[in-house]
């Protein structure tokens, strides 16, 4: 390590200032009635419904139906589809093949006072209407409610099935993503007929699933052999996504609650408060012992912690720009909790090593630098172990596309299926990252901070260190 200066701790200290006041702050500005968030601060934490509030649901196919994977998407599409019509962008929905099961979490919308949960859960579970219109919306009834056209060339019923599909570009020759149409014999004739009659002109047919319309393709050609190609500007994913919306409208199979429980937004509210009070508290008093039993040492600590603790909101708020934020749940802020507990402890094992090298007659300078490298093997030790367990909780109890889940499901979770209790997915999650901000702040910028006031003369007294004086 290069030679530390005097400078070194107003550097390290200006920085986790700075980011403690950006994670907590955030960074955000309004252009005209354009809000747009530069740093995500607490106030855009996301809370998980043990805490805001919510319902956590499972659903399964009824009479024992041993459905396909294609047709879980298919209904965890109808799902997502509903929850966007009622307003409810914040939620979770996946599948488990393994156990035939959709699992669907979403919080209590935002100022609703007589949301009816078991209402919400039985129109999610209903399958849903796909129709293919002639024209777009005309407007909105007196319910806020798009006017869906009259004229409906097919339903459901008459589609075999949608898949997503890469074709080369007649035009620019470059490989894009579309949808296949396939149907059944039903819908052929009358699909060919709208097709010969819409064919040029601005009237598309619109794809509705309920009340929500998916698509709107314009006709380019009569189709009369029941095959089509819908394109547009899809993606992998935006393609897949329609195709399991069409599938859904012809659902073989009928949805019926396996699990249904509901927290109240008050209680989880009253949770929250409750825990960051004591957290509050328990590091007023963490502070006060590590500066009166560490001196120097244990106020270099605090200012570690104070870091570290601002960081782990930063990752949940999703901060740092080359990962995403995570829910925040009580589990996760536990995780915050146990993760600073070993920061503490860390420091004590620097901070006693520290007192044991100077009584044994060595320099400040020699004490510190040799303190930190014995203590660096224990505390490696204690908190690779704490990784692993991160690791697996978010493996295990992460949605079947989260990193880790990946990983784990390919190699030791191949044989399970993807679990409902996601909150525990946050305590991994805010665990794993304490951890990383304990080597971070605990040991480099710790040790960077002490070096450096270490070289002012008004701190080489060797009592701030918990040594004898010189």
């Amino acid at each position: 390590m290069k030679k530390i200066g005097k400078s070194t701790f107003f550097i390290v200290f200006a920085l986790i200032a700075l980011l403690s006041f950006s994670s907590i702050v955030g960074l955000d500005y309004q252009f005209g009635d354009v809000p747009k968030t530069y740093i995500k601060g607490v106030d855009d934490i996301r809370l998980g419904i043990d805490i805001k509030g919510g319902v956590d649901v499972t659903f399964a196919p009824a009479d024992d139906y041993d459905a396909k994977e294609n047709q879980l998407d298919s209904a965890t599409a109808v799902i997502k589809t509903r929850l966007s019509s009622l307003g409810i962008t914040d939620s979770e929905v996946y599948s488990d093949t393994k156990s035939d099961r959709i699992i669907v979490r979403f919080p209590w919308q935002a100022g609703e006072t007589d949301f009816d949960p078991e209402a919400a859960v039985k129109e999610l579970g209903e399958t849903a209407e796909l129709t293919f219109r002639e024209g777009t919306s005309t407007g909105e009834d007196e319910n806020g409610e798009p006017i869906l056209p009259e004229t409906i060339v097919i339903s459901g019923a008459d589609i075999d099935s949608a898949s997503p599909m890469t074709q080369q570009d007649e035009t620019t020759k470059e490989i894009e993503y579309v949808v296949s149409l396939k149907l059944k014999d039903t819908g052929t004739e009358k699909f060919a007929e709208a097709t010969a009659r819409l064919a040029g002109s601005d009237t598309p047919i619109s794809i509705w699933m309920d009340n929500t319309m998916l698509s709107a393709p314009t006709v380019n050609n009569a189709i009369t052999d029941g095959k089509a190609i819908i394109t547009g500007n899809f993606t992998a994913d935006s393609a897949k996504k329609l195709a399991d919306q069409i599938n859904s409208g012809a659902l073989p199979f009928k949805m019926e609650t396996k699990s249904f429980k509901t927290i109240s937004p008050t209680m989880g509210e009253g949770s929250l408060d409750a825990i960051i009070l004591a957290a509050a508290i328990a590091f007023i008093f963490i502070a006060v012992y590590m500066i009166f039993l560490y001196r120097l040492p244990g106020a270099v600590a605090v200012i570690a912690l104070a870091g570290q603790v601002t960081g782990s909101i930063a990752f949940v708020t999703g901060w740092f720009g080359f990962m995403n934020g995570s829910t925040l749940t009580i589990p996760g802020i536990a995780g915050m909790i146990l993760a600073v507990g070993m920061g503490v402890d860390a420091n004590i094992i620097t901070g006693e090593r520290l007192k044991e090298e100077l009584r044994a007659g060595k320099s400040l300078d020699s004490g510190i630098k040799t303190a930190y490298k014995k203590a660096f093997s224990a505390i490696l030790d204690g908190n690779v172990t704490n990784v692993l367990i991160a690791i697996i909780l978010m493996g295990a109890f992460g949605v079947p596309s989260s990193f880790f889940s990946k990983i784990l499901n390919k190699t030791i979770f191949f044989m399970f299926g993807a679990t409902a209790e996601g909150v525990v997915y946050s305590f991994g999650f805010t665990l794993l990252a304490g951890v990383i901000l304990n080597f971070v702040m605990g040991v480099f910028a710790a040790r960077l901070m002490l070096t450096s006031l270490s070289k002012f003369k008004c701190f080489r007294n060797r009592k701030l260190y918990g040594g004898d004086a010189e």
